[in-house]
């Protein structure tokens, strides 16, 4: 029988509103050698990650009302909570069923509605999801492997005129996914985020977009 973890809630700061988000206290006790030796599987979702509440910071200040919202590796989901709550249609998703199941939870207890979804980026279920107008990540460049797969995803799901807002902390592989998502037809504007300072967000457009816009 599984015992379910500890959990610690904390209110976290968005602009002009507070989410209140709920995730396990300690995360090394999630994790489990059986499903790292078969994926390098490890609970990242579990944590706060500066990227994440950077990115969440970002959503809060857009007009996002009525748009069409996708979060890759959403982990415990903080930017999807916060473009729910500024009124956009969200779908959220991991890799992970048990970062959804908090996900869930998180949206409950702040009176949000979202959607959320089981997905590994090189299925050919995740191109399935449809297009969207803004596809959000946070720290999602944290390994190597993960740059290609996310590229191919990104431009399946992303609408011709949509952007993808990326945060990233300064990982070292994130440059050379900028450099091969330019290669591949994307425009990268970057900003700063007080939350990241060696990285940023970044805002990735089709290159046809940025030359008509």
């Amino acid at each position: 029988m599984t015992t379910a973890p500890q959990v610690t809630t904390t209110q976290i700061e968005c602009g002009s509103f507070e989410l209140t988000v709920s995730r396990p206290a300690d995360s090394e006790s999630l994790i489990d050698e059986e499903r790292f030796e078969g994926d390098e599987f490890l609970p990242y979702w579990a944590e706060l990650w500066p990227s994440g509440l950077a990115l969440a910071r970002y959503v809060a200040r857009r007009n996002l009302t009525g748009a069409c919202v996708l979060e890759l590796g959403c982990g415990l989901g903080l930017p999807s909570l916060a473009a729910a709550h500024v009124g956009a249609r969200v779908v959220a998703t991991d890799w992970a069923p048990e970062a959804l199941d908090f996900l869930e939870r998180n949206a409950a207890a702040n009176s949000i509605h979202l959607e959320t979804a089981l997905v590994v980026w090189a299925d050919e279920k995740a191109r399935s999801l449809g297009t969207f107008e803004v596809v959000l990540a946070a720290d999602v460049l944290y390994e190597e492997r993960n740059a290609t797969p996310l590229l191919q995803l990104l431009d399946a799901v992303v609408a011709d005129t949509g952007e993808v807002w990326l945060a990233d902390p300064g990982r070292r592989h994130a440059g050379r996914f900028f450099e091969l998502a330019g290669l591949a037809g994307w425009a990268c504007e970057e900003a700063p985020a007080d939350e990241v300072p060696r990285g940023g967000i970044t805002c990735l457009r089709r290159q046809s977009n940025r030359e008509t816009g």
